[in-house]
């Protein structure tokens, strides 16, 4: 059955990339969630990645992430990597560049699938995959003044 109610659509629908997006806006979460949802999956699992006021148990004030070119060209290949996945209903993900705040998104990926325990799989390879991919890289300021580079996110 498809999203419609009728038959032998459904596979049409089922692995599109739905978003793939390297922005300096902020993320919308219920977007990513709301653009993967498809009746036929009965999983749609969300991932938030935050960011977070320590790291290394060090008072964390301050990070920017910077992006080369090519980095939405990445992510849309990671994206349609994992989509291409026969149990992948849908993907959508994106990356936030720029000064961020504690507490802000950085990134989000969302998938759905027929069940609960192939999208949470696919949802954290989605989120391992683009971290090793994506060209990003992230400057944290520490409350001491130091700072540090790290490559991904």
């Amino acid at each position: 059955m498809t999203d419609n109610g009728s038959p032998g659509q459904e596979s049409l629908a089922a692995g599109r990339v739905e978003i793939a997006v390297v922005t300096d806006a902020v993320l919308d979460v219920g977007a990513h969630e709301k653009a993967v949802l498809r009746s036929g999956a009965g999983a749609h699992v969300v991932f938030s990645g935050v960011v977070r006021d320590r790291d290394h148990n060090r008072a964390v004030v301050a990070l920017e992430y910077e992006v080369h070119p090519t980095a939405e060209a990445v992510l849309r290949g990671v994206a349609e990597q994992f989509a291409a996945e026969p149990a992948v209903h849908a993907i959508a993900v994106s990356h936030r560049y720029g000064p961020l705040k504690v507490g802000d998104v950085a990134l989000v990926a969302a998938v759905s699938c027929a069940h609960r325990r192939e999208a949470f799989e696919v949802c954290a390879r989605l989120v391992d995959e683009v971290k090793r991919q994506l060209p990003i890289w992230k400057r944290q300021v520490f409350a001491d003044g130091t700072d540090e580079w790290v490559n991904c996110a």
